[in-house]
């Protein structure tokens, strides 16, 4: 059997929430905490609630990052040349500090079946592809000859990587294209990209590395390389993820944007700031929340599924448009006490500001995204075909330790 047909046989696969009585144990993927004796059993359970005093841990270590940020006087320098830090980032790691992303084929098949014989032509970009990890896994498993793969990164130093490697000097089927290039350029794409040629972007834990002035110039870049209909698929870091939690003093730049030691920032994103950054609004009342089956991945760096997924309107239904910034804060407002458990009890003092949106001591929405981005095109870009939370809870059993870990994800259609 081929790699390809070894992944279309994963990614169609799904689990029971449930788990059978009658299995010694679940597979991977429904694994759900029934009992706290059986916590160190396993590696990983699915959707287990915080403990109580998760509320007061987040308050704690969120107040500690306060009382110590960052000087204002050296928030610049790290701002300044963000590829650079990646670049002693990546010479340092090579291309050994990421495992391949094998489960991108899982979480979404759309990747897959570009890959097939029959897709035609197809073309996928990934953006920010640091070492190829995720380009990779696709194009060994290619058949498609017509299938055109594009790897991006402003790291000189990765791309260099992926350039090096014996798959992409020699691919199987199919063509490779890696090149230098940073997704908030000002009105330029990769100069073998023209606008609107683009099937499929893939955002891994890109979005978290970049200012969140830049977002704006990132997401027109990616609506302008993508064809009409054309799918971004999205990961990256949740709201009061462990790492979040773990940061020390000296490492807050602003609310939920962090500078780690080998100086790479990273932020913390909430799904109402994801569907703001992709669709001008946050989620609608017509979109739900599912919890039925999950998808089986393949290794330790991405045990994760899909456990509270945000299903698209109906055909009929179309996603909400606004005539102003006014409805969107008007939304957001309207929906705001659905979120409130959303923060933690530390941080539910909240005042109305003069726009009428209740603010917290901790911003669960980004200023940047209630006023229109410099120079973007006109909202919405994009509606939402999924979009979900990903929540985990981790054990060291060697260690008796317990870890929580908030990812989201997305599929974002081009309008």
């Amino acid at each position: 059997m081929s790699d390809v047909e070894d992944l279309t046989t994963t990614a169609k696969k799904t689990t029971s929430s449930v788990h059978d009585v009658a299995a010694d144990k679940p597979p991977f993927g429904s694994r759900f905490l029934t009992e706290e004796a059986d916590v160190w059993s396993q590696n990983a359970w699915d959707h287990v609630p915080p403990p109580d005093d998760q509320d007061e841990t987040i308050a704690k270590s969120l107040e500690k990052q306060r009382l110590a940020p960052v000087p204002q006087e050296e928030k610049g320098k790290y701002n300044e040349k963000p590829a650079r830090h990646w670049d002693n980032f990546y010479k340092n790691n090579a291309s050994n500090f990421f495992r391949n992303r094998k489960w991108l084929h899982n979480e979404f098949p759309e990747l897959v079946a570009a890959a097939q014989p029959e897709a035609g032509p197809m073309a996928i970009a990934e953006i920010g592809c640091g070492a190829g990890n995720s380009v990779f896994p696709l194009l060994s498993a290619n058949t498609n000859p017509k299938l055109s793969l594009h790897a991006y990164d402003y790291s000189n130093h990765a791309v260099k990587l992926v350039q090096n490697d014996p798959l992409y000097k020699n691919p199987p089927t199919g063509t490779i294209h890696a090149a230098v290039w940073d997704v908030t350029s000002a009105n330029e794409l990769p100069e073998d990209v023209q606008p609107g040629t683009i099937d499929i972007v893939i955002l891994v834990f890109v979005m978290s590395a970049l200012h969140p002035d830049e977002w704006g110039r990132a997401i027109s870049n990616i609506h302008k390389m993508l064809k009409p209909g054309g799918l971004a698929v999205f990961r990256d870091y949740g709201r009061y993820d462990l790492t979040q939690l773990r940061f020390k003093g000296g490492r807050l730049l602003d609310d939920n944007f962090y500078i780690r030691g080998d100086k790479t920032r990273v932020y913390f994103f909430e799904l109402d700031e994801l569907a703001l950054l992709f669709t001008g609004s946050v989620v609608s009342p017509t979109q739900k929340t599912t919890d039925t089956t999950s998808q089986v991945l393949e290794d330790a760096d991405s045990e994760s599924r899909m456990g509270e997924l945000i299903s698209s309107p109906a055909p009929d239904s179309p996603a909400p448009e606004f005539d102003s910034l006014g409805d969107v804060l008007t939304s957001i407002e309207t929906q705001s006490t659905s979120h409130a458990s959303e923060v933690p009890d530390g941080d539910q003092n909240s005042t109305p500001t003069d726009s009428g949106i209740h603010s917290t001591s901790t911003t669960r929405i980004h200023p940047n995204l209630l006023s229109p981005f410099p120079g973007c095109p006109l909202y919405p870009l994009f509606s939402i075909e999924q979009l979900g939370v990903d929540r985990r809870l981790l054990i060291n059993r060697k260690r008796q330790l317990k870890m929580y870990r908030v990812w989201m994800q997305g599929k974002f259609r081009k309008r």
